[in-house]
């Protein structure tokens, strides 16, 4: 979670999904809110801040989180994906709780039930608590949650297991009543119950669940050309422990991709880095193996690598009250398979929670690439797109005599990422048709300025930002851009 969303959390105030607390010393007090919000909608808790707003801070922030994550993973049941992490604010350090909408409710904290009602965190009465038990009965089980035809002691990855419990210890996010005991070990990791594994468990677990599940398997192919359907240069299909299939396919993408060569001022080594930034890569391809819908024999996750962009697919629409938009922006987390994603963030790979689309977002603008975008189909699942540059820097200097007036000036003004209202604002211009044919459309048709979204030409959502075209552009020309206003921020005694 970046500064900027924190303070828009702070400016809503204290309410049904958001809490401020001055420190985190009061460990039951945080566990209570915690236990609320997972029995209500989800929501935000923001240690290091005042009842009014005022950050004051966390001493040893670090520390903190991780004897805040122990206590909670001790004290809260069932067991939920609570993503703690830290921020600095204002130059001080505070803590965020995220907390995923809670899909296995009631959930109770020291064996006491709480629930949210506005700002406040309650004890469940017991009508509250035998409405929410039969409304959950109503729901069918989850696919994850419903018990695998895999054998424990015959199928199950002791290997896979031990590395996991690593992994989670490296963290110090979960506690195991017996590390050597493997039943107890994936009962704790909450993927196996009455000595029988779990679907999630044998997702996670298992050498070889595309035995029992073949819509475990992904698929990946590499395209000579940018066209859907044309000749692949490289098919390969990935099984295996979920963990596995993660690696292998990330090794895929990242082989199967050109990289970008620079020479940094004052050395004379070359440094190559991949086209698309590594930590958007392994976030979009985590939340493919994640949220996918698993309940369909005929699902699964599949990769396409074109020589100018990258699409992930699963199967399975958006969860309700996830929006392509919404993406961009970050949320609330709403989990379709809580216990293969908590599984996960114990390991260290699910940091961001509802964040992570985010994350993907911010890594590729701060790389000179376009936003990434999202489309959902009920039928045809979610495909996530990253595009890659639309020019190399080579191409530029042949543009430069075709520039107008008019694309010259719209470079001058251009600064960051402006959408076409702003960007008039900015030059002084109302006519926004003429604006469009005159100054936009000539920019791109020459690859002076690219689009944040290019998958979506006229969403509300577009904005432009000037590419390597148009920076040397600028530098043959001689011509400065404007400095973007500075912000002023106004705060209400």
């Amino acid at each position: 979670m970046t500064p900027e969303q924190i303070k828009k959390l702070l400016s809503l105030g204290e309410g049904q999904s958001i809490e401020f607390k001055s420190s985190i010393r009061y460990l039951e007090g945080l566990g209570k809110v915690v236990c609320g919000f997972l029995n209500s909608s989800g929501g935000y808790l923001i240690c290091g801040v005042k009842e009014g707003g005022e950050v004051i801070g966390i001493a040893d922030a670090q520390k903190e989180i991780n004897r805040l994550q122990q206590y909670l993973i001790e004290n809260i049941s069932p067991k939920a994906l609570v993503a703690v992490q830290d921020e600095r604010l204002e130059k001080k350090p505070v803590i965020i709780v995220e907390v995923s909408l809670g899909r296995d409710v009631p959930y109770a904290f020291k064996d006491v039930i709480y629930i949210r009602t506005g700002e406040h965190t309650q004890v469940a009465e017991a009508k509250t608590i035998r409405d929410i038990v039969m409304r959950h009965q109503i729901e069918p089980e989850r696919w994850e949650r419903r018990f695998s035809f895999a054998d424990i002691e015959e199928h199950v990855d002791v290997q896979e297991v031990r590395a996991a419990v690593l992994a989670a210890g490296n963290v110090r996010r979960v506690l195991f009543r017996d590390e050597k005991n493997i039943s107890m070990v994936l009962e704790d990791f909450s993927v196996a119950r009455y000595g029988r594994l779990t679907n999630g468990g044998d997702v996670l677990f298992t050498a070889n669940p595309a035995i029992r599940l073949p819509q475990t398997r992904v698929r990946a192919m590499r395209y000579s050309s940018d066209k859907t359907g044309d000749k692949f240069n490289d098919m390969k299909y990935f099984e295996g422990s979920l963990h596995h299939i993660f690696e292998d396919a990330y090794a895929f993408i990242i082989r199967n991709t050109s990289s970008i060569s620079t020479f940094i001022k004052g050395s004379p080594k070359r440094q190559d880095t991949p086209l698309y930034p590594e930590e958007a890569i392994r976030e979009a391809l985590i939340n493919a193996l994640v949220h996918r819908d698993y309940s369909a024999a005929s699902g699964g996750v599949s990769i396409h690598v074109y020589p100018h962009r990258l699409e992930i697919w699963n199967s399975g629409a958006l969860p309700e009250g996830v929006t392509e938009q919404s993406l961009l922006i970050g949320q609330i987390s709403i989990l379709r398979n809580p216990d293969i994603a908590h599984v996960l963030y114990l390991r260290g790979l699910m940091e961001k929670a509802g964040r992570g689309s985010v994350l993907m977002v911010q890594k590729c603008l701060e790389n000179g690439l376009p936003s990434p975008f999202w489309k959902s189909d009920p039928k045809l699942g979610v495909t996530v797109t990253f595009s890659a540059p639309e020019v190399t820097p080579e191409a530029t200097p042949e543009v430069t005599p075709e520039v107008t007036p008019e694309v010259m000036k719209l470079l001058k003004h251009l600064t960051g990422e402006m959408s076409r209202g702003d960007l008039q604002d900015a030059m002084g211009l109302r006519d926004a048709e003429h604006f469009r044919k005159s100054y936009i459309m000539p920019a791109l048709e020459i690859k002076a300025i690219g689009m944040t979204i290019p998958g979506k030409r006229t969403s509300s959502k577009q904005k432009y930002r000037i590419s390597a075209v148009g920076k040397q552009i600028l530098a043959n020309s001689g011509i400065e851009q404007s400095q973007p206003p500075k912000s002023t921020n106004t705060q209400k005694k």
